[in-house]
């Protein structure tokens, strides 16, 4: 899918510009690699990696501790994450599941009905000599509780640092005490990963000016006022791009690679951590990630042949996808250099409905029956193959499609593309075609009545809106607003910037249907549960739904031990939001280069360029 790159960072409340700008960039196809043949791994680290950034997307922050107008995969795991492991590492390759060899801790250990986690570090150290220990992991959790809403990951109400009753930490091992039991697979995935550990170095309030944030009391006033101190020093100086490879942040380096160049545009040289204590060494000497304006000065790159890594937009390619989940011909111009490589993203598209009161036409979307026949209209197959060139993924529920068995089955798609379904649900609840316009003529509350609030006479339309831009995203939207005129119903649409639209989305809402294109991506908040998404309150509940059976089937995920299937299945017959499809990335690798875990697009968006070699 083109991308829209004006992205999430925008006026979102937490959490919101990190999914959207995922989305948007794992579309791309900027991407780490799955599970393949095995090569044989070179004793020394020879070769540069030229690995293209998203076009607009270069980093601009580097302190791992983001608010949401630096929270971006393009900051996150394709930066940061080289650099800064957290404390529990998902992604690898093809895969987005929990590696334990590359996390900093030992398993978790839970206790006390749920109540009690404990964190054994496994005593790895910093670039600068300095053990990751207990304090590390203390120092983050200090700042999260001092302001939680300085991070983007916060979910007000739930996890941490809100559940937290304590917590504490001694050499080697953490232990948080939680004021209600919790899922350990929904805390792993959703919180202890996005803890990022810190060396003492960071602990200072100015240039001169060291601080206890680390040290001090979990939840003391004291602790709070160091560390409130110490997040606008690091924010401030995490967006200076000159003091990028300086002591200060490279001191603090515990993952593979550390940074040796960065310039104003966005292009960064790493070079190998020789400190580097995880399992996986790095087998090139130089990883460099160039910054692009736009897709088409990248594609010339990859045409040049300038390029170890990139990506491309589906409209270059001549023969589409042969079936879900392969990949057809490459470009013919990169054929000889190049091999195309396909994967969905750690992520569910979908266009949201307003259930607000002060929306004229919310009654409406507030009919499941209504919501059902618009669902049926939409041919996700026909989509994919005519706007991705077949690659893509049909979205039936808000799990992404490489879901593992573990956290649930497949959910069966309750509204498959069916017109005959739609029409026959809009008559048998009191509308008639008038003048090829589906009119309400049995008003009322009964069985087989229009439902509450629509009125006789009442003819069926909506308001549909998306960013313009995409051209993918533009075919889509055609093929559906056609699909619904077809059975009667009154469509009119806006366009706008992506900004404006997630702006108008997600304030006044002047709309009925709203798609920015990209939906909702977990990451890193890798467990993919609905508090954010549906929850009353939740924090990205863009359309305000509330279904008393959804809250309580999406509590039961996160505080029991309940998979997510019964959540996923009812939110695929409830239809909280209208699902879409879901374009992949198409990502090109150069021939020559070499990889241990192979070269599928990871779900995370996860950049580990120590599996490469040449």
């Amino acid at each position: 899918m083109v991308i829209l790159m004006a992205r999430a960072e925008t006026s979102m409340n937490a959490g919101h510009s990190l999914r959207l700008a995922v989305a948007t960039l794992l579309v791309l196809g900027t991407a780490v690699f799955g599970p393949s043949a095995i090569a044989a791994v070179p004793a020394a680290p020879s070769g540069t990696v030229a690995y293209a950034e998203a076009p607009g997307a270069n980093p601009n922050f580097i302190f791992p501790y983001l608010g949401c107008a630096y929270s971006s995969v393009n900051n996150i795991n394709q930066f940061q994450m080289l650099m800064y492991r957290p404390l529990y590492w998902f992604g690898l390759g093809g895969s987005a599941k929990f590696v334990p060899s590359l996390s900093l801790a030992n398993r978790p250990v839970f206790s006390h009905g749920d109540r009690t986690v404990t964190i054994t570090m496994k005593g790895w150290r910093f670039a600068d000599g300095q053990v990751v220990n207990a304090r590390s992991v203390m120092f983050f959790l200090n700042m999260y509780k001092a302001d939680p809403t300085a991070y983007c990951g916060y979910n007000a109400g739930y996890g941490i640092p809100d559940q937290v009753k304590s917590a504490a930490g001694h050499d080697d091992t953490v232990r948080i005490n939680f004021t209600t039991s919790v899922n350990p697979n929904w805390l792993l995935g959703s919180y202890l990963s996005e803890i990022t550990p810190m060396p003492d170095s960071w602990d200072r309030s100015s240039g001169s000016q060291a601080s206890t944030c680390a040290s001090g009391a979990y939840g003391a006033a004291s602790t709070d006022a160091a560390c409130n101190a110490v997040v606008t020093y690091l924010t401030k100086e995490g967006s200076t791009t000159s003091t990028f490879t300086g002591n200060l942040w490279q001191g603090g380096v515990d993952g593979p690679w550390r940074l040796t160049s960065f310039s104003s545009a966005g292009n960064a040289t790493f070079q190998p951590n020789a400190k580097y204590q995880g399992p996986r060494k790095a087998q090139v000497r130089f990883v460099k990630e160039v910054a692009y304006t736009t897709v088409q000065s990248e594609e010339s790159a990859l045409l040049n042949s300038g390029l170890s890594i990139g990506y491309i937009d589906p409209s270059v390619l001549t023969s589409p996808a042969p079936a879900p989940g392969r990949v057809g011909p490459n470009w013919v111009p990169l054929a000889s250099h190049y091999s195309l490589v396909s994967g969905s993203s750690w992520s569910f598209n979908y266009a949201a409905f307003n259930f607000t009161s002060s929306d004229p036409n919310g009654a409406t979307v507030d009919q499941l029956y209504i919501r059902q026949a618009l669902q049926y209209a939409v041919d996700q197959r026909s989509i994919i193959e005519s706007a991705d060139k077949g690659y893509g993924s049909a979205i039936d529920s808000p799990l992404p499609p490489s879901t593992p068995s573990s956290l649930s089955k497949p959910i069966a798609n309750p509204y498959p593309f069916n017109f005959a379904a739609a029409r026959t649900l809009l008559s048998a609840h009191g509308w008639t075609l008038v003048n090829n316009v589906q009119t309400c003529t049995d008003a009322g509350t009964g069985t087989g009545q229009c439902g509450a609030d629509i009125a006789q006479g009442y003819q069926l339309s909506f308001n549909v809106v998306w960013p313009t831009g995409s051209t993918s995203l533009e075919a889509t939207m055609s093929a559906e607003v056609a699909n619904w005129q077809t059975l009667g119903i009154l469509i009119t649409h806006s366009t706008d910037t992506f900004n404006n639209v997630i702006s108008d989305c997600t304030g006044a809402k002047p709309f009925e249907i709203c798609a920015w294109g990209y939906g909702w991506s977990y990451v890193p908040s890798d467990y993919p549960s609905g508090e954010s998404l549906f929850l009353p309150g939740g924090d990205f509940n863009v359309g305000t739904y509330t279904n008393t059976q959804l809250s309580s089937l999406i509590k039961a995920t996160i505080y029991g031990t309940s998979n997510l299937g019964a959540y996923a299945t009812f939110a695929a017959q409830q239809l909280p939001v209208l699902y879409q499809p879901q374009a992949n990335s198409l990502v090109e690798v150069a021939r020559s280069l070499k990889s241990s875990v192979g070269f599928a697009p990871n779900p995370l968006g996860d950049f580990m360029p120590e599996y490469f070699h040449y």
